[in-house]
């Protein structure tokens, strides 16, 4: 029997060198350098970590000021928002933390020491910049206190990057899962949150080894076994050659081709059947482990289609809702150091004059009165993933159309004229709300609407004429 040896490539890649190596087993942890491979390297290592990121942050929080010339100072607000990128920096930081376990959010300002107290009035007359730091980038500065009896116990304090110092005021730390007593994270160099990766690096182990398999199998599926009749038990140099003329006939023919073989002899493929079954078997196996091990919904990872569960509402769907709905509330305070800054920026007091030009109600209101009063009923909420149909959402502006009318119907006989003015206001701000019932908005001159006197109906009203639709 021949045996034929093919040498690969010596060539070898960090991610092989680590995942494949003996010493990881079930409860190994990953270090910093094993964290940035998988995410960089690994097949799902991107899909962990940026697939839930991506879906938690592919919709814009809705924002609302209430009592405020909300339009003007949100779209103030939003404007600044995209010019700094801050969903940039705050998508990085909460990959970083992801990776590793840990990450810092700071700013800093051109020509002033990172340790020095920017005063919130003066960050818009400052060039500001942001950066998201990895545990690298603050090695020593995130171990946190673990004596029990401290103030700070578990709690991050001074951020520290290559050297320099920044202001608390000026940084903020994002862990994944929160700290455990005396539980060191080597990815974070410090007793901090983990890796997404450190429950489930077993698992990704295994996951490599079946990409292994799919190649071994990938390269076995072509290979042709043609069943020949031997010469006899003596085979000379003449029926030698005339067998490797039978094989390469075999070898070349393709479709449309018609080769001869004798009866007793045959052509096949190799049987990789129960192969396929196993791989397909431990693959999905090897994914629920990681998704259970991360922990997230199995079907983020397994690649199954679930656009039509999303505006259905499915059950598999409702998960990974409530799934990303519990990642957005978990991200929550980095939108908050950021909402902070931002208002600053947008709402200075050259934006405010042009406020007070505009709205004549803040002609003689302070800019620091307002600028709290809209900070402290600034609201922002993310909207639901689960998209309803149009025919449900054009049947709920119908419902609430027919209570804006109960309403009407119940309150104007009873105002005067002034607030009527201001009730067919708020019904029509609320009808211009129903995009799916109404594509132009309802404007009414609501000065005129104050000072205008219905005529008095006549005392005998005349029959009304036919077909007139009078009664």
């Amino acid at each position: 029997m021949a045996e034929i040896n093919i040498t690969g490539s010596t060539l070898s890649s960090s991610l092989s060198d680590l995942l494949m190596a003996d010493d990881i087993i079930p409860g190994a942890e990953p270090s910093y350098q094993l964290c940035k491979t998988i995410y960089a390297f690994h097949p799902l290592g991107s899909k962990i970590v940026d697939q839930p990121i991506k879906l938690a942050m592919s919709q814009k929080r809705t924002i609302s000021i209430p009592n405020s010339p909300e339009e003007r100072i949100r779209e103030a607000f939003e404007r600044k928002w995209d010019e700094i990128g801050a969903n940039k920096y705050i998508a990085n930081t909460w990959r970083l933390a992801k990776i590793y376990g840990a990450a810092a959010l700071v700013f800093g300002a051109k020509g002033v020491d990172t340790n020095t107290l920017i005063k919130p009035e003066d960050l818009a007359k400052k060039d500001l910049y942001f950066n998201a730091l990895d545990p690298l980038n603050t090695a020593g500065s995130l171990v946190l206190n673990q004596d029990p009896n401290a103030p700070d116990f578990q709690k991050p304090t001074i951020i520290t990057a290559a050297g320099q110092t920044y202001h608390p005021s000026r940084s903020l730390v994002f862990f994944n899962e929160d700290p455990l007593y005396i539980e060191y994270t080597n990815s974070a160099y410090g007793y901090t949150g983990r890796s997404v990766y450190q429950r489930a690096l077993f698992p990704l182990k295994s996951f490599v080894q079946t990409m292994v398999a799919d190649d071994m199998v990938s390269r076995k599926v072509g290979v042709i076994v043609a069943k020949m009749k031997q010469a006899g038990s003596i085979a000379d140099r003449a029926m030698a050659v005339f067998q490797g003329i039978k094989r390469n006939v075999v070898k070349e023919a393709q479709t449309n081709n018609v080769i001869n073989i004798m009866p007793d002899e045959g052509i096949e493929t190799l049987n990789l059947l129960n192969a396929d079954g196993a791989l397909t078997t431990a693959r999905k196996n090897i994914l629920e482990n990681i998704a259970a091990a991360v922990p997230q919904p199995a079907k983020l990872l397994n690649s199954e289609s679930y656009a039509e569960g999303f505006g259905e509402g499915t059950e598999d769907a409702k998960d990974i809702v409530r799934y990303i709905e519990h990642e957005q509330q978990t991200v929550k305070p980095i939108f908050t150091f950021f909402d902070r800054i931002v208002m600053r920026l947008a709402w200075t007091e050259e934006f405010y004059k042009t406020i007070q030009a505009e709205v004549p109600e803040y002609k003689n209101v302070p800019y620091q009165k307002a600028f709290y009063d809209w900070a402290n009923a600034f609201e922002a909420e993310w909207p639901s993933l689960l998209v309803e149909p149009e025919s449900k959402l054009v049947e709920v502006d119908d419902i609430k159309l027919k209570s804006i009318i109960a309403a009407i119907e119940v309150l104007l006989p009873t105002l005067d004229p002034d607030n009527k003015a201001r009730l067919i206001e708020w019904a029509a701000s609320n009808i211009n709300e129903s995009k799916h019932l109404f594509s132009n908005p309802l404007e009414l001159d609501y000065d005129d609407l104050r000072s205008y006197v219905p005529p008095a109906p006549p005392e005998n009203p005349e029959a009304p004429p036919p077909f007139s639709g009078r009664s």
